[in-house]
């Protein structure tokens, strides 16, 4: 029988801060954006983020080769993915398998978006 677990999204909306060239965010806002940004500044998630959204769907164990980490490191990582509210996790037997969350990124193509000219 295979165990599963979900692992809860920590993060808060961006609300309704439309894009950067709408208007100044809040300061709520700005540090919301600036902590999602903050998780895709790193080359190793951002390869990590564009395995899974490639893949739909990707083990842990499953990254540790390409990616060139330990298990520890991609543990770490996935971690801060998701406490953004990039990707969620479910737990299978002893493994985490992991998908891109959606909406959130569609968060960051609005938050980044600027008015056509």
């Amino acid at each position: 029988m295979t165990r599963r677990s979900s692992i809860p999204v920590e993060a808060t909306p961006l609300g309704d801060c439309g894009s950067l060239g709408d208007g100044a965010l809040t300061s709520d806002q700005a540090i919301e954006a600036a902590r999602l940004l903050g998780a895709l500044g790193d080359p190793v998630r951002l390869r990590m983020l564009s395995m899974i959204a490639v893949s739909g769907e990707v083990c842990s164990c499953d990254l540790e080769l390409p990616l060139g980490k330990s298990q520890p490191t991609i543990s770490h990582h996935t971690s801060v993915l998701a406490e953004v509210g990039l990707i969620t996790g479910e737990k299978r037997g002893r493994w985490m398998w992991w998908r891109v969350v959606p909406g959130r990124l569609d968060e960051v193509t609005r938050l980044l978006s600027l008015p056509s000219p």
